[in-house]
């Protein structure tokens, strides 16, 4: 339903009687300004900000790059990959989707 919609549908009620004025003003406020990005879910922003490592990598960064964002030992992913792949080849699955959608991180550039 969009905004607008959704007003016009709060002023139905309002004028019918089925809200009070501060219910209608707190439900105004709360369409008017409680736009929903899905960037503000922590999981969301943690997806987001998922790399490959261009440094801690055996094949394509994924285990480093996870084990980065999770603070876990990149090992650990490695050894969960591996299992996977062992149990039907959804790691080796999982994996390739990773190498090819998620980002490598940027190179780092020192100055002199």
């Amino acid at each position: 339903m969009s905004e607008s919609e959704e007003l016009a549908r709060l002023a139905e009620l309002h004028d019918r009687g089925v809200l009070t004025d501060e219910e209608f003003s707190r439900a105004k406020a709360r369409v008017l300004g409680g736009a929903f990005y899905p960037h503000d879910i922590p999981v969301v922003g943690a997806l987001n900000a998922l790399r490959r490592t261009r440094y801690d990598r055996w094949f394509g960064g994924v285990c480093g790059g996870i084990g980065r964002s999770t603070d876990t030992p990149p090992w650990v992913w490695r050894l969960i990959f591996t299992l996977l792949v062992l149990c039907g080849g959804t790691g080796f699955l999982a994996y390739l989707l990773l190498w090819l959608f998620v980002p490598i991180e940027p190179l780092l550039v020192r100055s002199a």
